[in-house]
C-alpha cells in the first residue's frame, strides 16, 4: 500500500515535468527559421487534403503560443500527426520504440551482470596487477566515443563477415522459423550491443569499485572482520548491499544514457531504433517526428528513474523510513 501511494506520488509529480520539457523542446524548435511542412509540401505523394489537415491540427496560421496549445490537445489525445514521408508518427513509434527498449534491456543486463562483479574483485583486490589492469580499461572505455568505436566494429564485421551489417533482420527474416529468426535478431544485436555496452561498463565497474571501497573502510565492516566472519559474508551479506544502493538510483539514467548514445551507434548500424529516428527526423526538420520522439524518450527515462526508485525502496530500509517521515 505505501509502495502504491508512492508511485501514484512520483506520477502526479511527472505532470509538470513532461509540460515543462513539452514547452522547451516546442518553442525552441519552433522559434527555428524552417517550415514544418517543408518536406510534406515537396512530397509529390502528400495530397492537398493531408496538408490542410496538418495546417489545422497545428494552427500555423495562429500565434505560437495557440501553437502549442494545439499541438499539446493533440498530442494528450495520441494524434501525433504525420512524418515529412506521409507515414503517421504513431506508427513510426510504435515500430521502432520496442527495438530501442530491446537493444537498451539487453545492454543494461550486460553491463550490471559484468560491472558489478569486477567492481568486486576491484576493491578487493585494491592495487593490484588485476585491478590496475582494470583501471587501464576502464579508462580507455570511457574515452573512446562510441561513434568512432561503432564504425571500428562495422568494419571489423565488413572485413570478417561474421556478423551482418545493418538493420534488425535479415531478408528473409519471414521465412524463417521461430529459432531461425530469435537467432537472426540475435546476430544483429551483437555489434551495436558490444559498443554500448564496453561504454556503459567502463563508468558503471569504476562507480561500483569506488562504493566498495569507501565501504569495506568503514566501522562496522571493520567490526564485522574483528568478530572472525567469513571474509564472502562480509563482502556479499554486509558490504555489498550498502555499495549497490547509490548505483540502484544511476539506473534510471541508464535509459537517457543509451538513448543518447545509442543514437550515433543506431546510425552506424542503421539499427531501427528511437535514437536514429530522432537524429534522422532532426535532419529533416521533421517537427511532428522531433516533439514525438523527445516527448517518448522523456517518458522513458522518467519511467526508469521510478522503476529505480521502487528497487531502492525495496532494497533500502532507510528509503522506506524516509519516505514514511514525510508523510
Amino acid at each position: 500500500m505505501e509502495l502504491i501511494k508512492y508511485i501514484l506520488k512520483r506520477l502526479i509529480q511527472v505532470v509538470p515535468l513532461l509540460i515543462i520539457v513539452s514547452v522547451i523542446s516546442f518553442f525552441i524548435i519552433r522559434l527555428a527559421p524552417v517550415d514544418p511542412l517543408a518536406e510534406l509540401r515537396l512530397n509529390p505523394s502528400i495530397s492537398e487534403e493531408t496538408l490542410q489537415k496538418e495546417i489545422k491540427r497545428l494552427n500555423l496560421d495562429k500565434p505560437i503560443a495557440i501553437q502549442y496549445l494545439s499541438w499539446a490537445k493533440s498530442f494528450v489525445m495520441l494524434d501525433l500527426g504525420y512524418t515529412s514521408d506521409g507515414e503517421k508518427v504513431s506508427v513510426k513509434l510504435k515500430e521502432r520504440i520496442p527495438n530501442t527498449l530491446l537493444l537498451a534491456v539487453i545492454v543494461i543486463f550486460m553491463t550490471w551482470a559484468a560491472g558489478i562483479p569486477l567492481g568486486i574483485i576491484a576493491a578487493v583486490k585494491k592495487e593490484t596487477a588485476f585491478d590496475r589492469l582494470l583501471t587501464i580499461l576502464s579508462s580507455v572505455g570511457m574515452a573512446i566515443p562510441s561513434f568512432f568505436f561503432a564504425i571500428l566494429m562495422l568494419m571489423f564485421a565488413v572485413k570478417t563477415g561474421w556478423f551482418p551489417v545493418g538493420g534488425l533482420t535479415s531478408y528473409n527474416y519471414n521465412d524463417l522459423n521461430f529459432t531461425g529468426k530469435i537467432i537472426d535478431i540475435s546476430k544483429h544485436l551483437v555489434l551495436p550491443a558490444i559498443v554500448l555496452f564496453t561504454i556503459s561498463l567502463s563508468g558503471l565497474q569504476r562507480q561500483m569499485r569506488a562504493n566498495m571501497l569507501e565501504v569495506l573502510d568503514s566501522d562496522y565492516i571493520k567490526f564485522a572482520r574483528a568478530k572472525g566472519l567469513d571474509e564472502f559474508k562480509v563482502i556479499f551479506k554486509h558490504a555489498l548491499r550498502n555499495a549497490i544502493n547509490p548505483l540502484i538510483t544511476l539506473l534510471g539514467f541508464e535509459f537517457a544514457g543509451l538513448l543518447s548514445g545509442a543514437a550515433l551507434t543506431e546510425y552506424v548500424f542503421q539499427y531501427p531504433g528511437l535514437g536514429r529516428l530522432i537524429l534522422e527526423a532532426v535532419m529533416k526538420s521533421d517537427i511532428n517526428l522531433v516533439m514525438a520522439s523527445l516527448m517518448m524518450g522523456t517518458i522513458m527515462l522518467i519511467t526508469g528513474n521510478l522503476l529505480a526508485d521502487i528497487l531502492l525502496m525495496i532494497t533500502d530500509p532507510r528509503t522506506r523510513k524516509t519516505q514514511a517521515e514525510e508523510k
